[in-house]
């Protein structure tokens, strides 16, 4: 009976994580700003720091089950 919520929540981190991830290499590759009014290197810090977060946390959903 757990296992439901654990997909769900591992599903919803993992593809979070991930788009996060994906959105915030693009936007650096093409030297677009991540956040407006935030330090370039700030921004991309962070928002790779908590896509990387977000993705262990959906593995670590998936390893629960």
């Amino acid at each position: 009976m757990e296992s439901g919520p654990a997909i769900f929540a591992g599903a919803a981190f993992t593809l979070f994580g991930a788009g996060l991830l994906l959105w915030t290499g693009t936007r650096a590759l093409h030297r677009q700003p991540v956040a407006l009014g935030v330090s370039p290197v700030a921004a991309i810090t962070f928002a790779a720091s908590l896509g990387a977060a977000f993705l262990i946390l959906g593995v670590w959903c998936f390893g629960r089950l």
